[in-house]
């Protein structure tokens, strides 16, 4: 068996999330279903796909990593080629190459990023950016930079960690946030978040807070109180799936 890094984009409007589970009739399907089953075609096998981690339904991706082991007779075939000729137009492989045998898409993390984006007038939002963008309307931004200061570094992020998480600890480090225009003409921003590893919905918590401060509905001043009190009912509401992307996906040999 041979394995294959994958590099996945993906538009999660559509989809249940990243992580293959039981979905009742009616509900929306999962990217990693839709991998596995395009995989498991050219394979001639059954193949499981390991992800570098679950992303939220309606989240996006434009660097999600994964890999799958397969048999070493179906080497002569182009796996990306072959892979988004099988998948849907709103999940892209970009790019399938080989790696050594101990590579793991999850284990193997150093560091990961998300982006979020933020549409800051209230009276529209572009169709085109609808599906990307959370409409949260006007915010200082120099006030959500002070803020985001109290969120870098070590801490407890038990009051930003939505019910359902299955982690042994709620300690994260968050290395960096940062912030740039996306779009001068609409003012439409990205908010970048990096760090080794981050909670269920933590991040759309961190901008969720942020925007609060900048909207003056929280004082940069109370983070340090909110995150000592580990209570996620003490924190303002999570922010919506659509504005977050999972960038990219960092690995030692990165």
């Amino acid at each position: 068996m041979t394995r294959l890094r994958l590099t996945v984009a993906y538009v999660g409007t559509a989809y249940c999330g990243w992580q293959t589970q039981l979905i009742p009739n009616g509900e929306r399907p999962t990217v990693q279903s839709f991998l596995e089953a395009a995989a498991s075609h050219i394979a001639g096998v059954p193949v499981h796909v390991h992800g570098a981690g679950r992303t939220d339904s309606g989240v996006h991706a434009e660097g999600q990593t994964a890999h799958i082991d397969v048999p070493d007779a179906r080497m002569h075939i182009d796996w990306q080629l072959a892979m988004n000729t099988l998948l849907p137009r709103d999940i892209r492989v970009l790019e399938a190459v080989p790696v050594s045998s101990d590579f793991h898409a999850q284990f193997g993390v150093v560091s990961k990023c998300y982006e979020y984006h933020l549409w800051p007038n209230r009276r529209f939002t572009l169709p085109q950016r609808y599906p990307f963008v959370w409409a949260c309307g006007p915010f200082d931004a120099d006030k959500m930079r002070a803020a985001a200061q109290y969120l870098i570094g070590t801490h407890d992020f038990a009051s930003l960690c939505n019910a359902g998480s299955s982690a042994k600890t709620t300690i994260r480090t968050i290395t960096s946030i940062s912030d740039r225009l996306f779009d001068p003409e609409t003012g439409e921003s990205i908010w970048r978040f990096e760090g080794k590893g981050f909670l269920k919905q933590m991040v759309r918590n961190c901008i969720g807070m942020l925007v609060a401060v900048g909207q003056d509905r929280l004082k940069a001043e109370d983070i340090p109180e909110i995150l000592l009190s580990r209570d996620r009912t003490k924190a303002p509401q999570t922010a919506p799936a659509q504005g977050l992307t999972l960038k990219f996906v960092r690995y030692n040999e990165q």
